[in-house]
């Protein structure tokens, strides 16, 4: 198991010995040319908890440090998915939005991809972990680098930090309220109780809403908006209604048809291999009549594809 979720892939290596880890990754690496089936093999195979302590093993008999000597052995999506592996999720989490936010064009999806998904515990320790790595506010980035609309959906994500708890409250319809009449007016109150009311809560006005209106609450998004804000906020129903479906979905995407979003799959193979990556393969499975596997193997080479399909943790 790993203190992250029981729904993983990677688990605890038994009879972990960080030392002797160290050792092997060090010997992997050194003279000429890198062992990569090495790197794989251990990495893959250990948990954020247990990388953590090869890297403090590999300090202390080195006198290097790890991911200083990964990224100037690796090159290319293996490197990102060895370079992520290394890293505690809120740090993982925090590097990708810096990088989203840094450069000329910011990469929405990977703001809305993270921002949407994690728990109000996760994006605290998010906010925190940017701070602390980056010296700058995370919203105060985030705000510099959007506008309008799509900036308030991800500040209220940032700030009210969904209340995840199952206390109840009263309204019911009040999406309908805010809904398909005037939508275009009152995107503001749509906001504010998606980002604020608790799971719960708003399951039960999804399916209230359905009931009055005839239809289900995406289809109304995607009727009334468009672009990132149409994004974000399916981002949000989805991961309400199944979080794991959700990125089921994005993985898809992020195959299908020519050419691979490579950033969107690593993050999402690292972030969530020890989470609910056995969910998200099901949802797959039952969504695209396929295996994530075999979409991984038919998308990837090499030994960014051995590393990926380890994190997914076979082909069932």
């Amino acid at each position: 198991k790993s203190s992250l979720g029981n729904r993983g892939t990677v688990t605890e290596a038994s009879g972990f010995n960080p030392e002797e880890d160290a050792q092997k990754i060090y010997n992997a690496m050194k003279g000429a040319g890198t062992n990569e089936a090495t790197i794989i093999e251990i990495l893959a195979h250990r948990t954020i908890a247990q990388r953590q302590k090869i890297k403090e093993a590999f300090k202390q008999s080195v006198g290097k440090e790890l991911l200083d000597c990964l990224k100037s052995e690796l090159t290319g999506n293996f490197e990102m998915v060895v370079v992520g592996l290394m890293m505690p999720a809120p740090v993982y989490d925090a590097y990708e939005l810096k990088n989203a936010i840094k450069g000329a064009g910011t990469e929405e999806a990977c703001l809305i991809d993270i921002l949407a998904s994690r728990s109000k515990a996760e994006i605290k320790e998010i906010i925190a972990t940017y701070k602390k790595e980056h010296g700058k506010s995370l919203e105060d980035d985030v705000c510099g680098d959007t506008s309008g609309m799509f900036q308030r959906v991800l500040v209220s994500l940032l700030t009210a930090g969904r209340d995840e708890s199952t206390k109840v409250d009263e309204a019911q319809a009040d999406i309908y309220e805010a809904g398909e009449a005037h939508w275009g007016t009152d995107e503001v109150k749509f906001l504010t109780v998606l980002c604020v009311r608790n799971r719960n809560h708003l399951l039960r006005v999804f399916q209230e809403y359905q009931k009055i209106s005839g239809r289900d609450i995406e289809d109304s998004i995607k009727r009334e908006m468009s672009g990132c804000l149409e994004d974000a906020f399916l981002a949000i129903v989805k991961c309400m209604k199944n979080k794991p479906a959700f990125f089921a979905e994005r993985l898809y995407k992020s195959m299908k048809g020519l050419g691979t979003t490579d950033n969107v799959l690593i993050r999402i193979m690292v972030a969530r291999a020890e989470i609910d990556m056995l969910d998200i393969k099901a949802e797959f499975l039952k969504m695209y009549g396929k295996t994530l596997h075999s979409f991984i193997k038919g998308d990837t080479s090499g030994d960014y594809r051995k590393i990926l399909l380890e994190l997914c943790g076979g082909e069932k």
